[in-house]
């Protein structure tokens, strides 16, 4: 048996049903960020920066691109004999298999490979958040305090208090009551779901709540840690943190790198973001082409214009269009005299010449009002959309559609076109 100090835990079994489209075929830790990257890239460099170099990366939805992506985990120095990175779906066991129900019944089920490791602590992550954070500092504070429980927190405006799990502590940070989205908080430090657990504590207190229904952090394990008179405290973080669950915040994430002075920096000699990287030529701007505070990936083409917007790797932009305010994944083509405005496109998809997305006026969608807002326009993976359709803000479209499906050539604001086959 190998003795590890910590190992992480990184829970990237999320549908991320809010990102509609996008995640119908391809779990949320998998979605592409940043032009380059995906979202699991995040925690993952977050690991290897920290000194953490055991990873047990929990799937369930969807998982065949995301273990395709971290494959034995060389970009992030994770491919080691003793420790590394494994990819930890859920396996049929003799007796009662089930899939993993809750956050807390995930690493229940993958009590063997932690024990494996004989941890002193293990590090409690999601696989959809992007941020920088130092583990090792979390630790140093977990061992400081004689904390058997430490959780982290992130100070939020008090009139948003009440959509998170709120954290109440005493002058030394030690927890002593908590709520999980309180109408009227009384405090505004939010958990960030990261945790450090003890072994031993985390251990007895899985065990004990095994037959809890869901079994989940917040609801279960937290509580009785509490209830038990394990010592809890509250780790505050200050840096960038975001969650990308809804497409109004992926939207926003991605635009925040692409500021004068960005607010999350990928350019940080000192915590590298580490991603699978295919072997792509360099990027080619035509002479005719403009760019303008943009990210733009390698092996992309631009003979058109392209402003604050973010263009993934292997995407070409014809000549006379212009691109605004945009997201388009990896290997999409785009063709001529096209007008982008605030769209995000998915991979692999083809927009033919002539096409306009992001028309018009706002409509509520008629379909997801709660998902596709903001004004976005959505396109799905491997869509094509044929030359000279306009497409109306708050719209969503996946699949091989044809001018048959457009009515005079529109889709207005708000319509949701869908082709069989290619259901969310």
């Amino acid at each position: 048996m190998v003795k590890k100090e910590m190992i992480a835990m990184l829970l990237a079994g999320g549908q991320g049903s809010r990102l509609g489209v996008f995640t119908s075929k391809v779990a949320k830790p998998a979605v592409a960020f940043g032009g380059k990257y995906s979202i699991i890239d995040f925690p993952l460099s977050n690991c290897i920066n920290s000194g953490v170099d055991t990873v047990g990366v929990l799937t369930q939805y969807q998982p065949l691109r995301l273990n395709t992506h971290i494959g034995i985990g060389i970009p992030w120095d994770l491919d080691r004999n003793i420790g590394g990175v494994t990819v930890l779906p859920p396996y049929e066991k003799s007796a009662n298999s089930e899939w993993y129900t809750g956050t807390a019944n995930a690493i229940y089920q993958n009590l063997d490979y932690m024990e494996n490791f004989n941890p002193e602590y293990v590090l409690i992550l999601s696989g959809d958040h992007i941020y920088k954070m130092d583990y090792e500092v979390m630790l140093d504070f977990h061992k400081q305090n004689g904390a058997e429980v430490t959780i982290a927190v992130m100070p939020v405006p008090m009139e948003e208090a009440k959509r998170f799990g709120i954290m109440i502590t005493d002058k030394d940070r030690r927890i002593t009551d908590f709520e999980e989205k309180p109408e009227h908080p009384r405090s505004n430090l939010a958990s960030m779901g990261i945790y450090i657990f003890n072994w031993k504590t985390l251990k007895e207190a899985l065990l004990k709540n095994a037959d809890q229904p869901g079994l989940d952090f917040g609801k279960h394990i937290i509580p009785y840690c509490h209830k038990e008179g394990s010592p809890l405290y509250a780790y505050e973080f200050n840096g960038y943190w975001k969650d990308v669950g809804t497409l109004s915040s992926y939207w926003e994430a991605n635009m925040e790198l692409i500021d004068i002075v960005p607010e999350f920096n990928l350019y940080e000699e000192y915590w590298k973001i580490y991603t699978k990287s295919e072997i792509l030529p360099p990027q080619y701007l035509s002479a005719g082409s403009v760019v303008e505070r943009s990210i733009i990936g390698e092996g992309s083409e631009i003979y058109g214009q392209v402003y604050n917007s973010v263009i993934g790797c292997g995407v070409t932009v014809g000549e006379g269009t212009v691109i605004r305010d945009s997201i388009i994944m990896n290997e999409t083509q785009i063709g001529s005299n096209c007008e982008l405005y605030k769209a995000i496109v998915a991979e692999n998809t083809v927009i033919e010449d002539d096409v306009r997305l992001g028309i018009g006026e706002e409509a509520e969608n008629e379909t997801d009002p709660h998902i596709y807002n903001s004004g976005i326009v959505a396109v799905g993976e491997k869509s094509v959309i044929p030359q000279g359709v306009a497409i109306g803000k708050n719209s969503v479209v996946f699949g091989v559609t044809t001018a048959e499906d457009y009515d005079n050539g529109k889709l207005p604001g708000g319509k949701t076109l869908i082709k069989a086959g290619d259901k969310q």
